[in-house]
C-alpha cells in the first residue's frame, strides 16, 4: 500500500472531454519524490519534439508527498510544461490551498491534455471531473473568477484560474489561486489559455489518502512549532514576510532600478515593507499549515475607489516597484492588482515594461509606436497603456507579450534586456554579487531566485568571487528546488531557521520509506540534470551560451549606491562556469556527462 501519495494520476483528454486514471509505478515516486520531480519526468516522457501552444502540448499539475499534511508550510503546489516563453523546461510553483484540496481528493497529479473546444471549468473532486462552460467567465479577471465560482460551488472549493492575459497567450501570464498567490513564471497561464481552461475545481472528502505513522506526524508537527516559534527571527518576519526585503537588498546594492540600470533607489522606504504594513495592511494570510504566514492581505484607495489586494511581496516591490522607479506605495499596489486581476507575473511584467520605457527613452520605440505618448518612468499612466495594450494584443502589444527577448529582437536594445534563456530575471540586481548572478545564468528555467538565493553567500564573502562560490551555488540549487518536489515552503528554513533535518523524518513519517537526506538531495540533482538535458533535447544549438548573463551586468558598471563600479568580468565568470559544470559532472558546453547520467540513474530515460 502506499502511504503519503494518492497512487492515482487523473488525465484529461480536453479535446474529447475525456479522463482516466493513471497509477503511478512506486519507483518513479521513490526516484522523483513529487511536484517539480514528476513534472520533469512527465515532461521528458511526454513534451521531446513537442512545440509549445499546440495539440500535443501538455500541462503538468502536481502535488508533493508533504503537500497538505501537517508538515510546516505544506501548502505548495507544483505546474509545469515546456515553456512557450523559453521553448526550454518550464515550472512555477504557487502557495495557498489548492495541494490540500487535491490531497483531500486523492490525487497525485492532473495531466491536461488535447484543447478544448470552448471555454471551459474543471470540476473535480474524489470521483473525476465535470466540465463546466466558461463562456459566462472568459474575459472576466482572474481574482472575479475564483470568486464567482466559489459563489457557486463553494467556498471550500479551492479554485486555479487565469485572466486575460492567459486567454489572449500573453507569454508571461500566471495562474492565480487564492486572492493574490500567483504561479507566475514560464508562462503557465499562456498553456492553460491555449487549451481553452479557465479554471480548474477541487475538492475531495479526504478518504482516500493514509499516512504510514500518523502519531508520528502529528508528533514532528508539535515539535516543529514549538521550535519555530521560538526563533528570534519569527516575529519580524510574520510582521512583515518578503516585504522586509526591499530595505535588506536596498542596503547591499542588490535592488533593481530602472531597468537593473541601479542596484540602489534614493526613498526606498516609501516602498518598503515597514509603510506598507503600518499604512495598508488588513491582515496577515498563510498557506495551507502555515506556521509563519508571510502574505500581506493589503487595503488601499485608488482614485476613489476601494481595493484589496494581497501583497506587495518583495519581487513585486522589486520589479514594479524599483524597477519602475516608482516611489508610492500605492501605486505599487494598484498595480499589483491590476497585474493579478488580469493574469500578467509581477517579475516578467515589471521587466517588460521597465524595458519598454528604456527603449522609448533611448528612442529604439518611437512615439508612434505607443500611439503619440510619452513612456515614463514611476509613471501609473504608462504602466496602465503598456499593460492594456499587452493584454489585449494590440500594437506594440503584441511585440512585448512575446516577452523581452523577442521585443529586443524586434526593437533593438538586447543590451539592457534582463533576461537568460528567454526568461526575465527575478528582484536581485547582480553585479555586486556573484554567486546570485551564477545562479541566475545556469537555472534550469531562466532566471529565477527561487532555484537558489545565493546573495546572502555574496555579502558573507565580500561580494567577490571565492574558491567556494561554484559549490554554493550548486548546494543551494539542489537544496532549494527539492522543496519544489515536496512541494512544501522553503522560507520556515531560509528566514526562521528551520532545521533540514526534519524533512526526512516528516517523509518517512508520511510515506514509511526510509529516506535521508543525502538520497533527497541526489533526487533534486537528478531532476536538475533531467531537466538540463530537456534543454538539450529541444533548443537548438543550446549550451554554454544560454548560461550566459545579461549584456549590462557584463558592461555596465553600476553608476550609483553601495555597489557603484562593480560588474561581472566575462573571464572571471568563465571560469566561474567552467568550475559549475565540473562540479556537476558536466561537459565544457555544459551538458552531462555519461556518467553522471548514469550515477543518478536516469540512463533508463536519457540515452
Amino acid at each position: 500500500m502506499l502511504y503519503g501519495y494518492a497512487g492515482r494520476i487523473l488525465r484529461v483528454d480536453l479535446s474529447n472531454r475525456t479522463w482516466r486514471v493513471e497509477e503511478p509505478a512506486p519507483e518513479v515516486l521513490r526516484k522523483f519524490i513529487g511536484g517539480r520531480g514528476l513534472i520533469a519526468y512527465y515532461v521528458w516522457k511526454e513534451q521531446r519534439g513537442v512545440k509549445p501552444l499546440t495539440e500535443e502540448h501538455n500541462f503538468y499539475i502536481f502535488r508533493g508527498p508533504l503537500s497538505g499534511t501537517p508538515t510546516p508550510g505544506s501548502g505548495k503546489l507544483d505546474m509545469g510544461h515546456k515553456s512557450p516563453e523559453t521553448g526550454g523546461y518550464g515550472d512555477s510553483n504557487v502557495g495557498g490551498n489548492f495541494s490540500h484540496g487535491m490531497l483531500m481528493a486523492g490525487w497525485d497529479g492532473f495531466i491536461l491534455e488535447g484543447v478544448s473546444s470552448e471555454p471551459v471549468v474543471l470540476v473535480i473532486n474524489d470521483e473525476g471531473v465535470t466540465f463546466r462552460p466558461a463562456n459566462d467567465l472568459w474575459g472576466r479577471g482572474a481574482i472575479e473568477t475564483e470568486a464567482v465560482l466559489k459563489r457557486e460551488l463553494g467556498e471550500d472549493w479551492q479554485i486555479l484560474s487565469i485572466g486575460p492575459a492567459g486567454e489572449n497567450l500573453v507569454k508571461f501570464a500566471c495562474v492565480n489561486h487564492d486572492l493574490g498567490r500567483e504561479a507566475g513564471r514560464t508562462g503557465v497561464g499562456a498553456t492553460l489559455g491555449y487549451k481553452k481552461v479557465k479554471a480548474v475545481a477541487v475538492k475531495g472528502t479526504g478518504t482516500t489518502v493514509k499516512y504510514a505513522d500518523p502519531e508520528g506526524l502529528n508528533n514532528l508537527q508539535r515539535e516543529s512549532m514549538k521550535y519555530l516559534l521560538a526563533q528570534p527571527s519569527y516575529k519580524e518576519w510574520v510582521e512583515y514576510g518578503t516585504s522586509s526585503v526591499v530595505g535588506f537588498a536596498n542596503k547591499n546594492g542588490v535592488f533593481p532600478y530602472k531597468n537593473f540600470w541601479g542596484s540602489y533607489m534614493e526613498g526606498h522606504e516609501t516602498i518598503d515593507g515597514p509603510v506598507m504594513v503600518a499604512n495598508h495592511r488588513l491582515r496577515n494570510k498563510g498557506c495551507y499549515a502555515c506556521p509563519t504566514p508571510c502574505g500581506k492581505v493589503s487595503k488601499f484607495d485608488w482614485n476613489g475607489k476601494e481595493y484589496v489586494v494581497e501583497g506587495a511581496e518583495y519581487e513585486t516591490l522589486a520589479l514594479v516597484g524599483g524597477n519602475i522607479a516608482f516611489r508610492d506605495i500605492k501605486a505599487v499596489l494598484y498595480i499589483n492588482y491590476l497585474m493579478d486581476e488580469l493574469g500578467v507575473d509581477t517579475i516578467s511584467g515589471g521587466n517588460v515594461i521597465a524595458w519598454a520605457i528604456e527603449a522609448y527613452e533611448k528612442g529604439l520605440i518611437k512615439p508612434s509606436d505607443v500611439d503619440g505618448r510619452q513612456l515614463k518612468w514611476g509613471d501609473v499612466a504608462t504602466v496602465e497603456y503598456l499593460l492594456d495594450k499587452i493584454v489585449k494584443r494590440e500594437g506594440i502589444g503584441a511585440i512585448l507579450a512575446e516577452g523581452v527577448r523577442h521585443a529586443a529582437n524586434v526593437f533593438g536594445g538586447k543590451e539592457f534586456a534582463m533576461e537568460v534563456k528567454g526568461l526575465e530575471i527575478s528582484g536581485y540586481e547582480s553585479r555586486w554579487a556573484p554567486a546570485m548572478a551564477l545562479s541566475y545564468g545556469t537555472a534550469d528555467i531562466g532566471a529565477h531566485h527561487n532555484r537558489a538565493w545565493a546573495v546572502t553567500y555574496d555579502i558573507m564573502v565580500g561580494h567577490k568571487i571565492t574558491d567556494g562560490t561554484a559549490a554554493k551555488v550548486v548546494e543551494l540549487q539542489h537544496i532549494r528546488p527539492l522543496f519544489d518536489q515536496l512541494c512544501t515552503c522553503r522560507l520556515q528554513w531560509v528566514e526562521v531557521n528551520y532545521p533540514l533535518d526534519y524533512y526526512p523524518k516528516f517523509m518517512q513519517a508520511v510515506t514509511g520509506w526510509d529516506w535521508t537526506w543525502d538520497e533527497m538531495i541526489e533526487s533534486s540533482e537528478r531532476v536538475w540534470n533531467l531537466t538540463r538535458m530537456f534543454w538539450f533535447s529541444e533548443v537548438p544549438g543550446f549550451g554554454r551560451d544560454w548560461d550566459y548573463l545579461p549584456h549590462r551586468w557584463f558592461h555596465e558598471p553600476v553608476p550609483e549606491g553601495p555597489a557603484k563600479g562593480a560588474y561581472i568580468d566575462r573571464a572571471e565568470y568563465d571560469k566561474l562556469l567552467d568550475q559549475y559544470y565540473e562540479l556537476r559532472g558536466w561537459d565544457k558546453n555544459g551538458k552531462p556527462r555519461a556518467e553522471t547520467i548514469k550515477r543518478l540513474g536516469l540512463d533508463d530515460l536519457v540515452e
